[in-house]
């Protein structure tokens, strides 16, 4: 019995390393930096259709992350591709997911949308 609170206990800390692991290849960029460097570049929004509906940055295409591996071939693998969600985790999967899709210019806004300042539509 005592194996087996073991495994689990195991598993829960590797389901934890998982989700809060670094990408590699992903740059963790502050709202300043996001505003900044984005512009001209494929922006994606990771969040769900009605999320992105409420508010999204200007520019962004929406490509929720429960889509996104069915959607790639709308996503250029020879630019730079900035990310970004509600809080920085999705985008932060969205991120893990592209880079073992072969994509390699990857940056993603660090707090999501709630730290954007900047314009929204």
């Amino acid at each position: 019995m005592i194996v087996i609170y073991i495994l689990l206990a195991m598993f829960l800390l590797w389901t934890l390393y998982q989700s809060f692991a670094s990408v590699k290849g992903l740059r963790n960029l502050t709202a300043q930096q996001f505003k900044s460097e984005y512009k001209g570049n494929k922006l994606i929004d990771v969040r769900e259709s009605h999320e992105f509906k409420g508010r999204h940055i200007a520019g962004a295409v929406n490509i929720p992350l429960s889509q996104l591996s069915q959607r790639l071939d709308e996503i250029p693998q020879d630019r730079q591709v900035y990310l970004y969600c509600q809080s920085g985790m999705r985008s932060k999967q969205a991120a893990k997911l592209l880079s073992r899709s072969g994509y390699s210019q990857l940056a993603h806004l660090r707090g999501g949308i709630m730290s954007w300042n900047g314009p929204t539509q």
